[in-house]
């Protein structure tokens, strides 16, 4: 019996430092480069729930005003939503659906109301169907205590189903519950897998236990060639354009 509880912690070991091929937003569904794991390089269509590049959404705003047409979602073209009971019906209808991504921006909304308990029941769904930045917010919620109580062992649990979904975020708290834990190894271990996945938070904290001499110099510099790349990989010409326009306050 002790063996079996023994090769089961292996099995889910194996699992959980697997090296996840991206992020849990995978590629921009209209130009296919990586989606960066920066909230503020990215957006999400209440539409169609589609998360698209600022790239796209830029070059696609640009053709529209050039154009004089209407403003439309640049990935399934219905007009964008212009209310707050719009954007809520068009959410409805893709949580009808079956979308999780749906289920996830409804619960968010709900959370904002203070409806912790709607929220709850939202983003267990769409953790349900896979979704990681749902697992991400269950685990908040179960290590905050907010419309749930307080349970460390859940907390872990959806931690890790969403770092193992590719989430650098839930990653990196994984990371620091197992230094919290006295499991430096384990820590480092979670610290290079999302620093490997362009996460920036990780990649400091690697510096910090370099300098500390807790990672050795081969580690660093190996993460510091894949986080460099995974970074290099989100790029484009166009979103380039786009940060440049945002910088100078002509787009949101």
């Amino acid at each position: 019996k002790r063996a079996c509880k023994k090769r089961a912690a292996e099995l889910r070991d194996e699992l959980l430092f697997k090296q996840p091929e991206s992020t849990h937003l995978g590629d921009c569904p209209i130009c296919f480069i990586p989606l960066p794991p920066h909230p503020d390089k990215f957006m999400m269509m209440a539409c169609c729930c589609k998360v698209i590049c600022l790239g796209c959404a830029y070059a696609d705003l640009l053709r529209q005003l050039e154009g004089k047409l209407g403003i439309t979602c640049a990935f399934c073209r219905q007009p964008r939503a212009t209310s707050e009971q719009e954007t809520d019906r068009n959410y409805m209808k893709r949580i009808e659906a079956g979308d999780p991504v749906a289920m996830r921006q409804m619960g968010a909304k709900r959370e904002l109301d203070g409806d912790y308990s709607a929220a709850f029941e939202y983003w267990t769904k769409a953790a349900k169907l896979g979704d990681a930045e749902a697992h991400n917010h269950l685990s908040i919620m179960y290590q905050e205590g907010n419309g749930v109580g307080k349970d460390e062992g859940k907390e872990t649990y959806h931690m890790e189903k969403a770092a193992i979904a590719g989430h650098p975020g839930a990653r990196y708290n994984l990371a620091m519950q197992e230094g919290r834990n006295g499991s430096d190894d384990r820590a480092v271990k979670h610290l290079i897998i999302s620093a490997n996945l362009g996460h920036d938070m990780s990649i400091e904290m690697l510096k910090e236990s370099y300098t500390d001499g807790d990672v050795s110099k081969e580690d660093y510099a190996a993460a510091l060639r894949a986080y460099q790349a995974a970074i290099d990989a989100t790029k484009s010409p166009q979103r380039g354009a786009a940060l440049d326009a945002q910088s100078k306050g002509l787009v949101r």
